[in-house]
């Protein structure tokens, strides 16, 4: 059983975020921010971001690009910034200003690193406890982070206040069909079949990945969609993270790409 408690990172309180669940077996599963702290998680995470090939660089980047489209003279909004890396690319197309929103103390750090000859900021808070200011941004973006937030429908409304007058929301999660069920990932190795079950169940999953237990939150797309919409945005666009040849080296993973959708991109625009 899990109670809501203020999380220190770094000698700072931030609200609102649960420090951790027990999977089924009586292991701890860490929210997105612990889990991140993780010497050795994080190490074997930025390995792999190292990789060629990766899910990130070769599907959801591409797409990602597409929707958030012209930068120029754009102030940038980015929730669960990570390393940052998308920040100094906006910055060096064009965008005026670019902060990014990032609890795990070594993301920041590596974040901070990323960003030290740019204009670019990042600040350590929640997502969900981040004190959002009204109509300062143009783009709001958030990368593979939305999916440890318990409550996306408040972060949606909070989001839509933060922006100006037609500015967009570009996000990508998990796709549902993939945080609906881990069970065929539990031996570990390379997953060569996928397991769609309890997908109308929202809520808390305890997965195991890169040698540790996170929670994330299972929502359908339904749900994405819906509670982008209640907030006030009009849907502009949503894209499945379709693999495109040309990104791929191998023909092997490009054929296995193809199986199943990994990610689920959402791009929405306040009213003018």
């Amino acid at each position: 059983m899990t109670t809501r408690r203020c999380v220190r990172y770094n000698h700072r309180c931030y609200a609102g975020t649960r420090l951790h669940a027990r999977t089924a077996g009586g292991v701890v599963a860490h929210d997105g921010p612990g889990f991140y702290d993780d010497a050795d998680i994080f190490a074997t995470y930025m390995r792999h971001r190292q990789q060629d090939e990766t899910p990130n660089d070769t599907l959801e980047r591409p797409d990602l690009l597409d929707m958030i489209g012209e930068v120029t003279g754009l102030r940038v909004l980015d929730l669960g910034c990570g390393d940052a890396q998308i920040g100094r690319e906006l910055l060096a197309a064009g965008a005026a200003a670019y902060l990014g929103v990032e609890p795990s103390t070594n993301m920041m750090q590596a974040g901070t690193a990323t960003l030290a000859d740019t204009a670019g900021q990042i600040t350590q808070a929640t997502i969900e406890a981040w004190d959002y200011p009204a109509a300062t941004f143009d783009l709001a973006i958030s990368r593979l982070a939305l999916h440890y937030v318990e409550d996306v429908a408040t972060t949606f409304r909070q989001v839509f206040g933060a922006l100006s007058p037609g500015g967009r929301f570009v996000f990508s999660v998990e796709h549902p069909v993939i945080t609906s069920c881990n069970r065929a990932l539990d031996g570990g190795g390379q997953r060569h079949t996928w397991t769609v079950d309890n997908y109308h169940i929202e809520g808390r999953r305890a997965t195991r990945w890169l040698g540790g237990d996170v929670v994330k939150y299972h929502r359908t797309v339904e749900v994405y969609v819906g509670s982008l919409l209640a907030a006030g945005f009009a849907l502009e666009g949503l894209r499945e993270a379709s693999p495109r040849r040309a990104a791929f080296l191998r023909e092997e993973t490009y054929r296995r790409r193809q199986r199943i959708p990994l990610f689920l991109l959402l791009a929405g625009r306040k009213p003018a």
